[in-house]
């Protein structure tokens, strides 16, 4: 390998761990897959424009996803500019990385995720990076919303953690019969709804996971603001953490 390109594959190594990710050196170049059990990503020959020989391995509690594509027009044909098209906020996972290990004990908490899942994760989650033109996010772990696999339906999406997916209620018209208008319902966000899916529970040091004193079909009130929204089958529902959850009833 030349100078300079010993230098650049030194300057990539470094940037790619400050954003949770390595190269696991590999021999000659290719795209094949390596196995799926190794929660490798496929043989890059370029990141972020840098010649590599090798698979990208997220570190830590990291995942590695293939963004989905975004859609370049409409379905009456227009094509969208940059600034009309909306950002991928899901895809599917290539490679995982082994799991943080708990400061305290040193116990390695395990990955919730598998390669080959779908993940829908946040708006401004995750660092962006590019492999052999493809777009791709190192997420954290708790970066991601919810997990499933083929299409994304009610019955098959899943929460991890201490998560809680909520179907919220909104509120159509006040007490005195008057429409809420749009804008109002907007500036208003619902902070009560049922509970759809649950997560296992928090899993703390030792290992061991703590339940969560709720229920699917328990009404809820939690913290305003603290969901985040995503839809499922035309249905707006709010991924809510556990400890925002203020009321059940």
């Amino acid at each position: 390998m030349s100078l300079p390109l010993r230098l650049s594959a030194a300057i990539f190594l470094l940037s790619a761990c400050a954003v949770g990710a390595y190269v696991v050196p590999h021999r000659g170049f290719g795209r094949a897959f390596r196995s799926a059990s190794s929660s490798s990503s496929e043989l890059a020959s370029t990141v972020d424009g840098r010649e590599i020989t090798g698979s990208v391995m997220p570190m830590s509690d990291f995942v590695l996803v293939k963004v989905d594509k975004i859609a370049e027009e409409t379905e009456g044909g227009i094509i969208l500019s940059k600034s009309a098209k909306k950002k991928a906020t899901a895809g599917e996972v290539t490679a995982v990385g082994p799991g943080r290990t708990h400061q305290d004990t040193g116990i390695q908490i395990p990955m919730p995720f598998t390669v080959g899942e779908k993940v829908q994760f946040g708006e401004f989650d995750g660092t962006e990076i590019n492999i052999d033109g493809d777009a791709y996010t190192l997420l954290r772990d708790n970066d991601v919303l919810v997990k499933y696999t083929g299409e994304l339906t009610i019955d098959s999406v899943q929460v991890t953690g201490d998560a809680m997916l909520i179907l919220p209620v909104t509120e159509e018209e006040t007490a005195g019969g008057l429409l809420i208008a749009a804008t109002a319902k907007k500036a208003n966000k619902p902070s009560t709804g049922t509970v759809a899916k649950i997560g296992p529970g928090k899993m703390v040091g030792t290992g061991d996971i703590l339940p969560m004193d709720i229920e699917e079909g328990d009404m809820v009130k939690y913290r305003d603001f603290a969901g985040t929204t995503i839809k499922i089958e035309d249905e707006e529902y709010s991924v809510v953490k556990y400890t925002d959850c203020l009321a059940k009833f």
